[in-house]
């Protein structure tokens, strides 16, 4: 049992970094956790004119963000596709300085996050984003990555 990861990069601005690595990292910490059936999940590794677009299409919200997922209708198949994720590479950048850490445990982290919202996990209630930070702290932590809800959080460890 294993998540198939299709990653596509979409912006040169993504080209000099391990971007890749850390986001088979996250899906495989999350694995771990959740030991899903056969299943596909796309990543688009895209620039904030691209996410913004996306924001504008399918949200109604014309602004950047840094991370936006797609989860997948259900259906019965051999390999379960459980959706897509879209991430702006500009905004996880600018969010990564402002909050000390570095540039790839930043993007594990909204991976993660990207992917708990796949299985269907929402922080549309106190009690929802409770247990979907909890999960995130979880998985984050088996990867030797700070609690990034933390209120005063040490800088993320380096890229590896």
């Amino acid at each position: 049992m294993s998540v198939k990861t299709e990653i596509v990069v979409a912006s040169a601005l993504w080209a000099e970094d391990d971007a890749e690595e850390a986001i088979r990292r996250a899906i495989a910490a999350a694995e771990a956790l959740f030991e899903p059936a056969d299943a596909e999940v796309g990543v688009l590794l895209c620039d904030d004119a691209e996410i913004r677009r996306l924001n504008a299409q399918w949200r109604d919200k014309d602004t950047a963000t840094n991370v936006l997922s797609f989860p997948a209708a259900a259906h019965n198949a051999t390999c379960l596709h459980l959706g897509d994720i879209a991430i702006a590479r500009e905004t996880v950048e600018r969010e990564a300085t402002e909050e000390g850490k570095s540039l790839a445990d930043h993007l594990t982290h909204l991976t993660v996050h990207g992917y708990l919202h796949l299985l269907g996990f929402d922080h549309e209630t106190d009690d929802d984003a409770e247990e979907m930070e909890s999960l995130e702290r979880e998985i984050l932590a088996s990867l030797g990555i700070a609690d990034p809800y933390a209120i005063d959080p040490q800088p993320e460890r380096a890229a590896r």
